[in-house]
């Protein structure tokens, strides 16, 4: 579903990213781990057409999105949970769920998507007409998730869900992830909680200093020697 080659993009000066190559395949659960400021969110911010590649390519169902513009990469079908999640603070939860179907025609489809969320996280449901910023930082990342998935995404990018949550929301979070993996949703997630995304993941990728130096599946990750000591916090 995803292919990317060659993939550089610089912030000045400064290469982010220098030349990674990475695939996701339809239905899987991608994880790219590694430390904070490796790259991992802008790889995201690249796929989703938010930052500029200077060179490479971003193949999306075998075709060159590269050069499309964000909104329309929306509309094919990629769509995004942001670092830090980005609700809109002074909508309601409602209204949030509503404006991550802007790429939706359909009322049934977009009642049936608001269903979903509901039946996804209950407890937006009790909270539908609050205001995003009255939310709990768990219930805030919950309505992330649910808005991105408003646009009935093909790819739904991840980024950082679990900074600054409660080990709590932590938990509920990740099994929210896996059971939409269960019904088939391709996922990229980006991740410092590196043991809770090698957890879930069918495969995954390392990051150091914007390059990639491990991949494989993410058992077989998660029992490398350095991968435990620098990513899991053991020897």
């Amino acid at each position: 579903m995803l292919e990317v080659r060659g993939l550089e993009v610089s912030y000045g000066e400064f290469l982010a990213l220098k030349g990674i190559g990475f695939t996701v395949h339809e239905g899987e659960l991608v994880t790219i781990i590694g430390a904070n400021g490796a790259g991992k969110s802008t790889i995201l911010r690249t796929v989703m057409g938010l930052v500029k590649c200077r060179r490479g390519e971003i193949l999306f169902k075998g075709r060159d999105i590269s050069a499309t513009p964000a909104h329309q990469r929306a509309l094919l079908g990629i769509s995004l949970v942001p670092e830090g999640r980005k609700i809109f603070p002074d909508l309601t939860v409602t209204e949030n769920l509503l404006m991550g179907a802007y790429t939706q025609q359909d009322r049934k489809t977009i009642d049936a998507g608001m269903e979903e969320a509901f039946k996804l996280f209950p407890r937006l449901r009790e909270r539908q007409d609050q205001v995003g910023k009255t939310l709990s930082g768990g219930e805030q990342q919950m309505l992330a998730i649910g808005r991105a998935l408003m646009s009935r995404p093909r790819l739904i990018l991840m980024d950082e869900i679990s900074l600054g949550l409660m080990p709590i929301y932590v938990e509920e979070t990740f099994k929210v992830i896996q059971n939409l993996h269960r019904q088939g949703v391709t996922i990229l997630l980006v991740e410092q909680n590196a043991r809770k995304a090698l957890q879930a993941a069918d495969r995954g990728y390392v990051l150091e200093t914007g390059e990639i130096v491990l991949n494989d599946t993410s058992r077989n990750l998660a029992h490398d020697p350095l991968v435990k000591k620098a990513y899991l916090g053991g020897a």
